[in-house]
Protein backbone atom coordinates (compact mmCIF):
# COMPACT_ATOMS: atom_id res chain seq x y z
CA UNK A 1 0.00 0.00 0.00
CA UNK A 2 1.68 3.70 -0.57
CA UNK A 3 1.46 6.57 1.74
CA UNK A 4 1.78 9.60 0.78
CA UNK A 5 3.53 12.12 3.45
CA UNK A 6 2.81 15.97 2.04
CA UNK A 7 4.95 17.99 2.88
CA UNK A 8 3.51 22.02 2.30
CA UNK A 9 5.70 25.34 1.45
CA UNK A 10 6.43 28.77 2.77
CA UNK A 11 3.75 29.60 5.20
CA UNK A 12 1.40 27.19 5.17
CA UNK A 13 0.71 23.47 6.68
CA UNK A 14 -1.14 20.89 6.51
CA UNK A 15 -4.67 22.02 5.25
CA UNK A 16 -3.12 23.17 1.84
CA UNK A 17 -3.48 19.21 0.98
CA UNK A 18 -7.06 18.32 2.01
CA UNK A 19 -8.49 17.83 -1.12
CA UNK A 20 -5.45 16.54 -2.61
CA UNK A 21 -5.02 13.62 0.52
CA UNK A 22 -9.16 12.86 0.76
CA UNK A 23 -8.99 12.13 -3.38
CA UNK A 24 -5.59 10.19 -2.88
CA UNK A 25 -7.41 8.35 0.45
CA UNK A 26 -10.56 7.86 -1.96
CA UNK A 27 -8.18 5.75 -4.30
CA UNK A 28 -7.38 3.55 -1.48
CA UNK A 29 -3.59 5.03 -0.06
CA UNK A 30 -2.85 6.63 2.85
CA UNK A 31 -2.05 10.66 2.81
CA UNK A 32 -0.71 12.08 5.67
CA UNK A 33 -0.57 15.85 5.65
CA UNK A 34 2.28 17.22 7.48
CA UNK A 35 1.96 20.63 9.74
CA UNK A 36 5.22 21.52 11.40
CA UNK A 37 5.40 21.84 14.80
CA UNK A 38 5.74 24.78 16.70
CA UNK A 39 9.31 24.22 18.23
CA UNK A 40 10.07 25.20 14.84
CA UNK A 41 13.22 26.82 14.40
CA UNK A 42 15.00 26.24 11.50
CA UNK A 43 15.23 23.12 8.57
CA UNK A 44 16.73 20.66 11.10
CA UNK A 45 13.29 20.89 13.04
CA UNK A 46 11.32 20.67 9.97
CA UNK A 47 13.35 17.75 8.68
CA UNK A 48 12.94 16.37 12.33
CA UNK A 49 8.95 16.66 11.86
CA UNK A 50 9.24 14.67 8.74
CA UNK A 51 11.52 12.18 9.97
CA UNK A 52 8.64 11.63 12.38
CA UNK A 53 5.93 11.19 10.18
CA UNK A 54 8.28 8.69 8.67
CA UNK A 55 9.28 6.47 11.33
CA UNK A 56 5.08 6.68 12.32
CA UNK A 57 4.06 4.73 9.11
CA UNK A 58 4.13 1.03 8.88
CA UNK A 59 7.43 -0.36 7.84
CA UNK A 60 5.53 -2.35 4.95
CA UNK A 61 4.19 0.50 3.47
CA UNK A 62 5.14 2.25 0.38
CA UNK A 63 6.29 5.49 1.53
CA UNK A 64 6.06 8.57 -1.08
CA UNK A 65 7.35 11.67 -0.03
CA UNK A 66 6.18 15.10 -1.52
CA UNK A 67 7.54 18.35 -1.13
CA UNK A 68 5.76 21.21 -2.43
CA UNK A 69 7.56 24.40 -2.76
CA UNK A 70 10.00 25.19 0.15
CA UNK A 71 9.07 21.42 1.76
CA UNK A 72 11.23 19.74 -0.76
CA UNK A 73 14.30 20.70 1.27
CA UNK A 74 13.11 18.98 4.44
CA UNK A 75 12.00 16.17 2.27
CA UNK A 76 15.27 15.59 0.95
CA UNK A 77 16.58 15.83 4.09
CA UNK A 78 14.86 13.45 6.04
CA UNK A 79 15.03 10.97 2.64
CA UNK A 80 18.66 11.06 2.73
CA UNK A 81 18.40 9.76 7.01
CA UNK A 82 15.78 7.25 6.12
CA UNK A 83 16.18 6.35 1.65
CA UNK A 84 15.75 2.38 2.73
CA UNK A 85 12.43 3.64 3.49
CA UNK A 86 10.90 5.78 0.75
CA UNK A 87 9.88 4.22 -2.58
CA UNK A 88 10.12 7.80 -4.52
CA UNK A 89 9.98 11.44 -3.65
CA UNK A 90 7.72 13.65 -5.82
CA UNK A 91 8.40 17.09 -6.22
CA UNK A 92 5.77 19.44 -6.76
CA UNK A 93 6.98 22.88 -8.72
CA UNK A 94 9.85 22.81 -6.70
CA UNK A 95 13.43 23.44 -7.12
CA UNK A 96 16.20 21.02 -7.07
CA UNK A 97 17.87 21.26 -3.26
CA UNK A 98 21.85 20.50 -3.00
CA UNK A 99 23.90 19.97 -0.32
CA UNK A 100 25.21 22.41 1.59
CA UNK A 101 22.82 25.18 -0.22
CA UNK A 102 19.96 26.53 1.98
CA UNK A 103 16.55 26.84 0.56
CA UNK A 104 17.02 30.60 0.10
CA UNK A 105 18.97 30.41 -2.68
CA UNK A 106 15.38 29.34 -4.32
CA UNK A 107 13.72 32.11 -3.48
CA UNK A 108 11.91 33.61 -6.66
CA UNK A 109 12.47 37.07 -5.68
CA UNK A 110 15.75 38.38 -6.42
CA UNK A 111 15.27 41.66 -4.02
CA UNK A 112 13.52 39.90 -1.37
CA UNK A 113 16.70 36.86 -1.35
CA UNK A 114 18.99 39.64 -0.61
CA UNK A 115 17.17 40.83 1.90
CA UNK A 116 16.49 38.35 3.51
CA UNK A 117 19.89 36.97 3.70
CA UNK A 118 21.30 40.21 5.27
CA UNK A 119 18.41 40.17 7.93
CA UNK A 120 19.06 40.12 11.62
CA UNK A 121 18.43 38.61 13.99
CA UNK A 122 18.66 35.44 11.42
CA UNK A 123 16.28 33.81 14.18
CA UNK A 124 13.63 35.93 13.41
CA UNK A 125 10.59 35.16 10.91
CA UNK A 126 9.14 36.33 8.06
CA UNK A 127 5.78 37.89 7.69
CA UNK A 128 3.27 35.75 6.26
CA UNK A 129 1.61 37.17 2.67
CA UNK A 130 -1.44 39.11 3.51
CA UNK A 131 -2.57 39.69 -0.16
CA UNK A 132 -2.59 38.02 -3.63
CA UNK A 133 -0.15 40.33 -4.65
CA UNK A 134 2.12 39.02 -2.14
CA UNK A 135 1.80 35.83 -2.59
CA UNK A 136 2.64 36.10 -5.93
CA UNK A 137 5.73 37.06 -5.29
CA UNK A 138 6.61 33.29 -4.55
CA UNK A 139 4.66 32.03 -7.66
CA UNK A 140 1.62 32.11 -9.81
CA UNK A 141 -1.99 32.31 -8.26
CA UNK A 142 -3.04 31.43 -11.53
CA UNK A 143 -6.16 29.10 -11.18
CA UNK A 144 -6.67 29.37 -7.83
CA UNK A 145 -9.91 30.10 -6.78
CA UNK A 146 -10.98 33.31 -4.36
CA UNK A 147 -12.41 31.51 -1.71
CA UNK A 148 -9.24 28.78 -1.09
CA UNK A 149 -6.87 31.88 -1.50
CA UNK A 150 -8.64 34.04 0.82
CA UNK A 151 -8.72 30.70 3.46
CA UNK A 152 -4.69 30.28 2.46
CA UNK A 153 -4.09 34.09 3.29
CA UNK A 154 -6.05 33.35 6.79
CA UNK A 155 -4.25 30.16 7.87
CA UNK A 156 -0.49 31.36 6.61
CA UNK A 157 1.80 31.29 9.47
CA UNK A 158 5.21 32.93 9.85
CA UNK A 159 8.18 31.31 7.90
CA UNK A 160 11.02 31.01 10.34
CA UNK A 161 14.38 32.79 9.01
CA UNK A 162 16.47 29.87 9.63
CA UNK A 163 14.15 27.12 7.62
CA UNK A 164 15.40 29.33 4.52
CA UNK A 165 19.00 30.25 5.76
CA UNK A 166 20.57 26.97 7.24
CA UNK A 167 22.33 24.82 4.35
CA UNK A 168 20.84 21.52 3.79
CA UNK A 169 23.41 19.20 4.39
CA UNK A 170 23.09 15.70 2.82
CA UNK A 171 25.24 12.36 2.82
CA UNK A 172 24.13 11.24 -0.83
CA UNK A 173 22.33 8.41 0.10
CA UNK A 174 18.82 10.22 -1.10
CA UNK A 175 19.92 10.40 -4.75
CA UNK A 176 19.31 6.44 -5.55
CA UNK A 177 15.65 7.08 -4.31
CA UNK A 178 13.40 6.86 -8.18
CA UNK A 179 11.36 10.40 -8.32
CA UNK A 180 9.22 12.25 -10.36
CA UNK A 181 8.10 16.35 -10.91
CA UNK A 182 5.06 17.82 -10.82
CA UNK A 183 5.35 20.91 -13.24
CA UNK A 184 3.18 23.85 -13.14
CA UNK A 185 3.51 25.23 -16.22
CA UNK A 186 1.52 28.40 -15.25
CA UNK A 187 4.35 29.08 -12.94
CA UNK A 188 7.28 28.50 -15.00
CA UNK A 189 8.79 25.76 -17.35
CA UNK A 190 7.06 22.81 -17.57
CA UNK A 191 8.33 19.08 -19.83
CA UNK A 192 9.22 20.73 -23.46
CA UNK A 193 11.32 23.37 -21.84
CA UNK A 194 13.44 20.62 -19.53
CA UNK A 195 13.76 18.45 -22.58
CA UNK A 196 15.46 21.36 -24.42
CA UNK A 197 18.04 21.96 -21.67
CA UNK A 198 18.75 18.49 -21.56
CA UNK A 199 19.03 18.34 -25.49
CA UNK A 200 21.60 21.48 -24.91
CA UNK A 201 23.98 18.76 -23.51
CA UNK A 202 24.30 20.86 -19.99
CA UNK A 203 26.13 18.45 -17.72
CA UNK A 204 23.78 19.84 -14.80
CA UNK A 205 20.77 18.64 -16.24
CA UNK A 206 21.50 15.51 -18.02
CA UNK A 207 20.54 13.53 -13.97
CA UNK A 208 16.79 14.71 -15.68
CA UNK A 209 16.99 11.98 -18.02
CA UNK A 210 17.46 8.66 -15.82
CA UNK A 211 15.27 6.15 -16.10
CA UNK A 212 14.19 6.43 -12.84
CA UNK A 213 12.82 9.75 -13.42
CA UNK A 214 9.53 10.75 -14.65
CA UNK A 215 7.56 13.92 -15.08
CA UNK A 216 3.98 15.09 -14.53
CA UNK A 217 2.82 18.37 -15.88
CA UNK A 218 0.23 20.49 -14.99
CA UNK A 219 -1.62 23.74 -16.71
CA UNK A 220 -1.86 25.68 -13.53
CA UNK A 221 -0.01 28.23 -11.10
CA UNK A 222 2.23 27.36 -8.28
CA UNK A 223 -0.43 26.07 -5.93
CA UNK A 224 -1.89 22.65 -7.51
CA UNK A 225 -3.13 21.35 -4.40
CA UNK A 226 -5.69 24.68 -4.47
CA UNK A 227 -6.45 25.41 -7.77
CA UNK A 228 -6.04 20.97 -9.34
CA UNK A 229 -6.53 19.08 -6.40
CA UNK A 230 -7.99 16.12 -8.35
CA UNK A 231 -5.35 16.20 -10.99
CA UNK A 232 -2.22 16.34 -8.61
CA UNK A 233 -3.79 13.46 -6.63
CA UNK A 234 -3.89 11.27 -10.32
CA UNK A 235 -0.26 12.79 -11.26
CA UNK A 236 0.64 11.90 -7.58
CA UNK A 237 -0.86 8.16 -7.81
CA UNK A 238 1.25 7.75 -11.28
CA UNK A 239 4.20 8.71 -9.89
CA UNK A 240 3.86 6.39 -6.76
CA UNK A 241 3.17 3.15 -10.08
CA UNK A 242 6.24 4.28 -11.38
CA UNK A 243 4.62 6.29 -14.47
CA UNK A 244 4.64 9.56 -15.99
CA UNK A 245 6.87 11.31 -19.02
CA UNK A 246 10.45 10.17 -19.17
CA UNK A 247 13.23 12.89 -21.18
CA UNK A 248 15.29 11.33 -23.40
CA UNK A 249 18.82 11.58 -22.84
CA UNK A 250 20.80 14.24 -24.86
CA UNK A 251 22.11 12.15 -28.04
CA UNK A 252 25.16 11.30 -28.52
CA UNK A 253 25.67 13.69 -31.71
CA UNK A 254 26.35 17.33 -31.38
CA UNK A 255 23.90 19.12 -28.59
CA UNK A 256 21.67 21.62 -30.46
CA UNK A 257 23.25 25.13 -29.94
CA UNK A 258 26.54 23.76 -31.37
CA UNK A 259 25.29 22.02 -34.49
CA UNK A 260 26.21 23.97 -37.59
CA UNK A 261 23.95 26.93 -38.57
CA UNK A 262 21.48 26.29 -41.36
CA UNK A 263 22.97 28.65 -43.94
CA UNK A 264 26.18 28.27 -45.46
CA UNK A 265 28.24 31.91 -44.52
CA UNK A 266 31.13 32.96 -45.92
CA UNK A 267 34.39 33.20 -43.47
CA UNK A 268 34.90 36.80 -42.24
CA UNK A 269 37.83 38.03 -40.17
CA UNK A 270 37.20 37.67 -36.40
CA UNK A 271 38.60 40.40 -34.42
CA UNK A 272 38.23 39.94 -30.41
CA UNK A 273 38.41 43.00 -27.76
CA UNK A 274 37.78 41.19 -24.54
CA UNK A 275 34.46 39.55 -24.47
CA UNK A 276 33.61 41.37 -27.85
CA UNK A 277 33.80 39.57 -31.72
CA UNK A 278 33.27 41.97 -34.20
CA UNK A 279 33.01 41.06 -37.81
CA UNK A 280 33.92 43.87 -40.21
CA UNK A 281 33.34 43.63 -43.92
CA UNK A 282 36.45 43.28 -46.12
CA UNK A 283 35.32 45.51 -47.94
CA UNK A 284 34.50 48.46 -45.64
CA UNK A 285 35.15 51.93 -47.06
CA UNK A 286 33.99 54.06 -44.59
CA UNK A 287 31.77 53.64 -41.29
CA UNK A 288 28.79 51.31 -41.23
CA UNK A 289 26.33 50.61 -39.35
CA UNK A 290 26.19 47.61 -37.29
CA UNK A 291 23.83 44.26 -35.81
CA UNK A 292 25.10 43.61 -31.79
CA UNK A 293 23.70 39.98 -31.37
CA UNK A 294 23.18 39.23 -28.10
CA UNK A 295 22.55 35.68 -26.64
CA UNK A 296 19.93 34.21 -24.33
CA UNK A 297 20.57 32.47 -21.58
CA UNK A 298 20.86 31.54 -18.47
CA UNK A 299 23.87 29.73 -19.85
CA UNK A 300 26.56 28.02 -17.27
CA UNK A 301 29.95 30.25 -16.10
CA UNK A 302 32.93 29.54 -18.35
CA UNK A 303 30.72 28.56 -21.87
CA UNK A 304 31.01 30.71 -24.84
CA UNK A 305 27.82 31.94 -26.82
CA UNK A 306 30.03 34.04 -29.00
CA UNK A 307 31.66 31.07 -30.46
CA UNK A 308 28.25 29.25 -31.10
CA UNK A 309 28.00 28.17 -34.58
CA UNK A 310 24.89 29.78 -34.79
CA UNK A 311 26.05 33.24 -33.24
CA UNK A 312 28.88 33.41 -35.47
CA UNK A 313 26.37 32.40 -38.68
CA UNK A 314 24.32 35.59 -38.22
CA UNK A 315 27.53 37.82 -37.69
CA UNK A 316 29.05 36.87 -40.69
CA UNK A 317 25.58 37.20 -42.37
CA UNK A 318 25.65 40.76 -40.83
CA UNK A 319 29.50 40.92 -42.57
CA UNK A 320 28.40 39.61 -45.80
CA UNK A 321 25.56 42.39 -46.39
CA UNK A 322 28.17 45.44 -45.55
CA UNK A 323 27.33 46.05 -41.90
CA UNK A 324 29.85 45.14 -39.22
CA UNK A 325 28.13 41.78 -36.97
CA UNK A 326 28.41 42.27 -33.19
CA UNK A 327 28.59 38.91 -31.19
CA UNK A 328 29.63 38.74 -27.35
CA UNK A 329 29.73 36.95 -24.16
CA UNK A 330 27.78 38.29 -21.03
CA UNK A 331 27.27 36.95 -17.32
CA UNK A 332 23.65 35.77 -17.33
CA UNK A 333 24.58 32.35 -15.76
CA UNK A 334 21.72 32.29 -13.57
CA UNK A 335 18.39 34.28 -13.26
CA UNK A 336 20.11 36.63 -10.76
CA UNK A 337 22.85 37.14 -13.51
CA UNK A 338 20.39 40.18 -15.50
CA UNK A 339 21.80 42.92 -14.06
CA UNK A 340 25.75 41.69 -15.19
CA UNK A 341 24.98 41.16 -18.06
CA UNK A 342 23.22 44.16 -18.82
CA UNK A 343 26.00 45.80 -17.97
CA UNK A 344 27.92 44.17 -20.70
CA UNK A 345 25.84 44.40 -23.09
CA UNK A 346 25.98 48.19 -22.72
CA UNK A 347 30.13 47.78 -22.14
CA UNK A 348 30.29 45.55 -25.89
CA UNK A 349 28.10 48.88 -27.58
CA UNK A 350 30.40 51.52 -26.21
CA UNK A 351 32.89 49.52 -27.85
CA UNK A 352 31.19 49.30 -30.75
CA UNK A 353 30.44 52.67 -31.42
CA UNK A 354 33.96 53.85 -30.52
CA UNK A 355 35.32 51.71 -33.30
CA UNK A 356 35.86 53.94 -36.41
CA UNK A 357 35.02 51.38 -38.50
CA UNK A 358 31.67 51.88 -37.23
CA UNK A 359 28.78 54.11 -37.66
CA UNK A 360 27.97 55.00 -34.10
CA UNK A 361 24.40 56.45 -34.87
CA UNK A 362 23.50 53.25 -36.61
CA UNK A 363 23.23 50.38 -34.07
CA UNK A 364 20.70 47.44 -34.20
CA UNK A 365 20.48 45.32 -31.06
CA UNK A 366 19.34 41.81 -31.52
CA UNK A 367 18.52 39.21 -28.71
CA UNK A 368 17.64 35.97 -28.61
CA UNK A 369 16.07 33.40 -25.99
CA UNK A 370 16.17 34.27 -22.73
CA UNK A 371 18.25 37.49 -23.49
CA UNK A 372 15.09 38.75 -24.54
CA UNK A 373 14.37 40.85 -20.96
CA UNK A 374 17.81 42.78 -21.78
CA UNK A 375 15.73 45.15 -24.30
CA UNK A 376 13.65 46.01 -21.88
CA UNK A 377 15.90 49.04 -21.44
CA UNK A 378 16.31 50.10 -24.80
CA UNK A 379 12.80 50.28 -25.68
CA UNK A 380 11.63 52.12 -22.57
CA UNK A 381 13.74 55.00 -23.15
CA UNK A 382 15.40 54.35 -26.91
CA UNK A 383 18.70 56.28 -27.16
CA UNK A 384 19.48 58.34 -30.35
CA UNK A 385 22.16 56.20 -31.92
CA UNK A 386 19.86 52.73 -31.46
CA UNK A 387 17.89 52.22 -35.15
CA UNK A 388 15.97 49.12 -34.10
CA UNK A 389 15.57 45.84 -31.74
CA UNK A 390 15.10 42.84 -33.15
CA UNK A 391 14.53 39.61 -30.92
CA UNK A 392 14.06 36.21 -32.16
CA UNK A 393 11.79 33.24 -29.98
CA UNK A 394 12.69 35.68 -27.15
CA UNK A 395 11.34 35.58 -23.64
CA UNK A 396 9.31 39.08 -23.61
CA UNK A 397 8.45 38.74 -19.77
CA UNK A 398 9.74 37.16 -16.72
CA UNK A 399 8.52 33.65 -16.45
CA UNK A 400 6.32 33.80 -13.56
CA UNK A 401 8.80 31.33 -11.05
CA UNK A 402 11.60 33.75 -11.99
CA UNK A 403 10.78 36.21 -9.52
CA UNK A 404 12.37 39.14 -11.87
CA UNK A 405 10.82 42.32 -11.00
CA UNK A 406 13.27 45.17 -12.19
CA UNK A 407 11.60 46.85 -14.27
CA UNK A 408 14.55 47.69 -16.38
CA UNK A 409 14.02 43.75 -17.61
CA UNK A 410 10.35 43.66 -18.40
CA UNK A 411 9.76 44.41 -22.24
CA UNK A 412 6.49 43.87 -22.24
CA UNK A 413 5.94 47.04 -19.73
CA UNK A 414 8.98 48.99 -21.76
CA UNK A 415 6.60 49.51 -24.83
CA UNK A 416 4.83 52.31 -23.33
CA UNK A 417 8.14 54.15 -24.04
CA UNK A 418 9.54 52.57 -27.11
CA UNK A 419 8.22 55.42 -29.22
CA UNK A 420 8.61 55.28 -32.92
CA UNK A 421 11.66 52.84 -32.84
CA UNK A 422 11.18 49.95 -34.68
CA UNK A 423 11.06 46.23 -33.73
CA UNK A 424 11.59 43.12 -35.23
CA UNK A 425 10.15 39.98 -33.70
CA UNK A 426 10.93 36.42 -35.26
CA UNK A 427 8.49 33.96 -33.93
CA UNK A 428 8.83 29.98 -33.62
CA UNK A 429 5.33 28.32 -34.57
CA UNK A 430 6.58 25.53 -32.35
CA UNK A 431 7.49 28.01 -29.47
CA UNK A 432 7.43 26.47 -25.95
CA UNK A 433 3.67 27.37 -24.34
CA UNK A 434 5.73 29.48 -22.03
CA UNK A 435 7.25 31.28 -23.76
CA UNK A 436 4.85 31.97 -26.03
CA UNK A 437 2.61 33.57 -23.89
CA UNK A 438 5.09 36.09 -22.89
CA UNK A 439 5.37 37.01 -27.01
CA UNK A 440 1.49 37.32 -26.71
CA UNK A 441 1.93 39.79 -23.84
CA UNK A 442 4.05 41.76 -25.95
CA UNK A 443 2.62 41.87 -28.86
CA UNK A 444 -1.14 43.04 -27.04
CA UNK A 445 1.63 45.13 -25.57
CA UNK A 446 2.83 46.26 -29.15
CA UNK A 447 -0.83 46.83 -30.60
CA UNK A 448 -1.89 49.08 -27.70
CA UNK A 449 0.98 51.26 -27.67
CA UNK A 450 0.62 51.64 -31.40
CA UNK A 451 4.38 49.95 -31.72
CA UNK A 452 6.27 49.84 -35.04
CA UNK A 453 6.20 46.18 -35.08
CA UNK A 454 7.02 43.75 -37.82
CA UNK A 455 6.76 40.09 -37.16
CA UNK A 456 8.86 37.46 -39.30
CA UNK A 457 6.76 34.22 -38.72
CA UNK A 458 8.48 30.15 -38.75
CA UNK A 459 5.57 28.55 -38.90
CA UNK A 460 6.72 24.99 -38.57
CA UNK A 461 9.90 26.38 -36.42
CA UNK A 462 11.06 25.02 -32.87
CA UNK A 463 12.95 27.35 -30.20
CA UNK A 464 16.29 27.35 -31.99
CA UNK A 465 14.93 26.95 -35.41
CA UNK A 466 18.75 27.79 -36.68
CA UNK A 467 20.02 24.53 -35.68
CA UNK A 468 17.04 22.12 -35.15
CA UNK A 469 15.23 23.26 -38.42
CA UNK A 470 17.70 23.72 -41.44
CA UNK A 471 14.32 24.08 -43.43
CA UNK A 472 14.04 25.97 -46.72
CA UNK A 473 11.60 28.37 -44.17
CA UNK A 474 13.64 28.55 -42.02
CA UNK A 475 16.20 30.05 -43.89
CA UNK A 476 13.80 32.30 -45.45
CA UNK A 477 12.96 33.58 -42.17
CA UNK A 478 16.57 34.34 -41.38
CA UNK A 479 16.96 36.41 -44.45
CA UNK A 480 13.79 38.33 -44.22
CA UNK A 481 14.74 39.68 -40.26
CA UNK A 482 18.18 40.52 -41.44
CA UNK A 483 16.60 42.67 -44.25
CA UNK A 484 14.51 44.10 -41.89
CA UNK A 485 16.76 45.13 -39.62
CA UNK A 486 19.23 46.62 -41.94
CA UNK A 487 16.82 48.24 -43.06
CA UNK A 488 16.23 49.94 -40.07
CA UNK A 489 19.70 50.94 -40.66
CA UNK A 490 19.44 52.48 -44.03
CA UNK A 491 21.66 50.03 -45.31
CA UNK A 492 21.36 48.69 -49.21
CA UNK A 493 23.10 45.23 -50.04
CA UNK A 494 21.57 42.00 -51.18
CA UNK A 495 21.81 39.55 -48.87
CA UNK A 496 20.43 36.42 -50.08
CA UNK A 497 18.26 35.30 -53.33
CA UNK A 498 15.18 37.59 -53.24
CA UNK A 499 16.11 39.67 -50.49
CA UNK A 500 17.15 42.86 -51.32
CA UNK A 501 17.13 45.52 -48.64
CA UNK A 502 16.34 49.04 -49.31
CA UNK A 503 16.68 52.14 -47.54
Amino acid sequence: MNEFILVPGVFTDGHVWEATADRLRGAGAGAHAVTFGGDRADLETDIADVLRVIDGVDAAAEIVLVGHDYGIHPVIGAADRRAGRIARIVYVDAGMPQDGVPALAAVPDQELRERLAAAEPADGALAAPASEEEWRRWGSTAGVPADALELLTRRAVPQPLGTLRRPLRLTGAVYGVPTSGVLCSGNGAGIEMLQHLVNMGLPEVQGLAAPQVTFFELATGHWPMLSTPVELAGALLAAAAGEGHRLTPAADELPVHLRPFLLETPEVPVERTGHVDLYVPRDADGPRPAVVFVHGGPVPAGSSPRDWPMFCGYARLAAQAGAVGVTLDHRLHDLTGYPDAAEDVAAAVALVRADPRVDPDRIALWFFSGGGPLAAGYLAAPPAWLRTVAATYPILAPLPNWGLTDPRFLPVAALAGAGDLPVVLTRAGLEMAEIDATVEQFLAAAEEHGTRLEVVDVPAGDHGFETLDPTDASRDAVHRALAAVLAHLGHVRRIGVGHALAP
